[in-house]
């Protein structure tokens, strides 16, 4: 691959696979990626209700190692790492000194000392500097191994089908945030039974080249390619949070609705773990909710929530919901207007829709293991 310009988007290996298939392109984190191939309704109903795939070598990808990898880690995040087994994950957050979210990423324990961590694409340099300034590298070897795998996620009821048979194990032994290192095309794979949709699927991280074949090998038999548009409603629907828009710096997880994440009770101190204390005990001063809009009206990131009147709250993400058919949004509210079938206001284009708080997730899948 030629050498791009300074400021040029950088693009994956799979870049020119999506260029072959006529995909609308766009500019992502510092990547040129495909928004849409077919439509994002389609894209999104494959998933849904049978398999699609998406490229996301854009995502960070580090490998810790040495014998304390997880207690190094364990006084970055909230989640206790220590009961994670050989072949488990735990999605949780990297946090700062005031609670507020650095990143959200999963870490992978492989055991013997081994650790793989999956990051956002738009913050990784920051996820990388992050762990080098907090790790004991005396303790713990750290590799950047992002620009050298291709990571496909391939999602949906119909997945095990269509990737059992290019892979030398049995995809139905690993379990949901299972993982375990396999074969494909007689080169090394890791394979992970997690994703970003809601739905049943792997993340699959190879080298370059063979993630090219298994690319095509999935397109050959019948595996929809995906874009990022899909990816953010299949997400949304799930009610799953998007770094930048739902957590960010300032977002911790107690706000967010990721309470799950903090094991207060199970870990000793972490980074943010006093303000988190606090928070447990307070209660925090908003909370994300979905909302359901009434009417077709969409709520788009940044729209303010209006209650009594005045400017209460902010949305996050909208979108109208292919499953459902409903318009759907997250926002954060004051805490007091949190609860289930409040109404609240979304201002529109200087005009006020009415919208209820409703239970999140929107959509859950009936076809997870």
């Amino acid at each position: 691959m030629a050498a791009l310009e300074p400021n040029t988007p950088l693009r994956t290996p799979l870049y020119d696979r999506a260029i072959a298939l006529n995909a609308r392109m766009t500019a992502f984190s510092g990547w040129e990626m495909p928004v849409q191939f077919s439509g994002i309704v389609p894209e999104h109903t494959a998933i849904r209700d049978r398999v699609g795939m998406f490229d996301i070598s854009h995502m960070g990808k580090f490998i810790l190692q040495g014998e304390q990898a997880i207690e190094q880690l364990q006084k970055l995040v909230p989640s206790d790492l220590s009961r994670l087994q050989p072949g488990q994950a735990q999605y949780t957050v990297l946090l700062n000194q005031q609670a507020g979210i650095v990143d959200d990423i999963i870490v992978y324990q492989e055991g013997a000392g081994n650790v793989v961590v999956i990051v956002n694409a738009g913050t990784k340099d920051k996820d990388k500097d992050w762990l080098l300034a907090h790790l004991d590298l005396n303790l713990v070897k750290f590799q950047d191994i992002s620009a050298e795998q291709t990571l496909i996620a391939i999602q949906g009821p119909e997945t095990v089908r269509h990737l059992q048979q290019l892979v030398d194990i049995d995809l139905t032994q690993i379990t949901n945030f299972g993982h375990s290192r396999a074969f494909i095309f007689k080169s090394p794979a890791f394979i992970a039974r997690t994703g970003y949709t809601g739905e049943d699927g792997f993340e699959v991280m190879v080298a370059p080249e063979i993630g090219i074949q298994l690319w095509d090998a999935l397109l050959a038999s019948g595996v929809t390619p995906c874009g990022l548009g899909a990816r953010d409603t299949l997400r949304l629907e799930a009610a799953m949070c998007l770094y930048g828009q739902e957590i960010s710096d300032t977002t911790t997880p107690l706000e967010a609705g990721l309470g799950w994440l903090v094991h207060l009770d199970t870990k000793g101190d972490f980074i943010g773990r006093d303000l988190l204390v606090r928070q447990k005990a307070e209660g925090v001063n908003r909370k994300l909710v979905g909302l359901n809009m009434q009417g077709r009206y969409i709520a788009r990131h940044d729209y303010p929530v209006v209650i009594n009147g005045q400017p209460a709250g902010i949305v996050t993400s909208g979108t109208m919901s292919p499953t459902l058919g409903q318009a759907i949004a997250l926002a954060y509210v004051p805490t007091q207007f949190a609860q289930l079938g409040q109404v609240v206001e979304v201002e529109i284009r200087g005009k006020l829709h009415p919208a209820t708080v409703v239970k999140k997730p929107f959509y859950r899948s009936t076809n997870r293991v």
